[in-house]
């Protein structure tokens, strides 16, 4: 199942129009569940939907996001993700960028 995650920073309307969008672009790419939030991505702890969304999801799945910065905004948080998911048998692809995690492994 293909599951998409939107995040904004603020609920101002410009970022409201960024949400709505990023919603728009994971329905076009297949997703058939959608997480959205409107919370700061300095961090993951405070992103209740990122983590309902992480929890959500089973093997096989695709977490479909936007921009990498959508899911994470420093590296750390990135790898953590990334490889979480990936122990779990779970790809990421980024819509507006060439990731997708399906070609990478990890052993560790």
């Amino acid at each position: 199942m293909k599951v998409g995650y939107a995040r904004t920073s603020s609920i101002d309307g410009s970022q409201r129009t960024g949400l709505e969008t990023q919603i728009e672009i994971l329905k076009r790419h297949g997703c058939e569940r959608i997480f959205a939030e409107e919370q700061s991505g300095t961090s993951t702890d405070n992103r209740k939907q990122l983590k309902e969304c992480l929890e959500f999801m089973r093997e096989g799945d695709e977490l479909v996001i936007t921009r990498i910065d959508r899911l994470a905004r420093s590296v750390r948080d990135l790898q953590n993700i990334v490889y979480d998911l990936n122990k779990r048998g779970i790809n990421i692809s980024a819509t507006e960028q060439p990731v997708d995690t399906k070609t990478v492994s990890y052993t560790h």
